[in-house]
């Protein structure tokens, strides 16, 4: 299972402070099915009456890359598609919906997939080998332009989309959306220490306040990142994400 829960040590109480650690080699780009775990997991541990704030982590070289493309590769019809489009809009909502906040540790690249994780999270402590981007374009998606919106204004989130280039983590601490940046060896015990700072505050209080804030949110995100998903199923009916798709991996591509 790619997907492991378990609790920090220095936190207030024995389980106050939930680690969701993603390990999915090589590069953490999710199949459908770990979508639906990553999406468990975090429910679960919001549930948890004892959990006060959830830590969403990654092993290996990247936070994320995302689908895995192979998987659709595969795909002689349009369940893969299907599978993932719904898996991922499940993840990014759990996120959201956790009923505890979420703090992302982000290291290395945070792509697609990656992107939605984080722009749905309460707060960002990302290392200085850090990058977050797009790629949707060079993969034949479109989709989570609602989380990068979150995370830069709205026309660097569009000149990002369009060419499928990365801001580093330095760059959307100076936008404000990234908390701290760090050297990568100090990640995990930042972002700990962050979410138990948190999770120092009273446990029911902060279930109502995550509801509160995500009460007057001015986009309902669920619906957007679906409205954007739609477009995904046209390129996909229309030839054209297959046609871009078959470039993947290829130079210069």
């Amino acid at each position: 299972m790619p997907v492991t829960l378990s609790y920090a040590e220095s936190s207030p109480t024995d389980k106050a402070v939930a680690l969701v650690d993603v390990d999915y080699p090589p590069v953490n780009a999710l199949p459908v099915q770990g979508w639906y775990d990553l999406a468990d997991t975090l429910r679960a541990a919001g549930r948890d009456p004892e959990v006060r704030c959830v830590v969403l982590g990654a092993s290996g070289r990247g936070f994320n890359a995302g689908v895995d493309i192979k998987e659709m590769q595969r795909d002689t019809g349009h369940a893969a598609l299907i599978g993932a489009n719904r898996g991922c809009a499940e993840a990014f909502a759990a996120v959201y919906e956790c009923e505890v906040p979420v703090v992302a540790a982000v290291q290395g690249f945070c792509l697609g997939g990656g992107i939605g994780l984080v722009g749905n999270a309460d707060a960002i402590v990302a290392s200085e080998d850090a990058t977050f981007g797009l790629p949707e374009l060079d993969r034949g998606a479109l989709g989570a332009a609602t989380h990068l919106a979150r995370l830069v204004p709205q026309h660097l989130m569009r000149t990002l989309y369009y060419t499928s280039r990365t801001a580093t983590a330095s760059e959307l601490h100076a936008h404000g959306s990234v908390w701290q940046v760090v050297p990568r060896e100090q990640l995990r015990d930042a972002a700990i220490g962050l979410a138990a700072e948190i999770a120092r505050k009273d446990g029911y209080l902060l279930r109502l306040a995550k509801a509160a804030i995500n009460g007057i949110d001015p986009v309902d995100v669920r619906r957007s990142y679906r409205f954007e998903q739609g477009f995904t199923f046209e390129a996909n009916l229309s030839g054209v994400a297959d046609r871009v798709r078959d470039t993947f991996g290829q130079e210069g591509n």
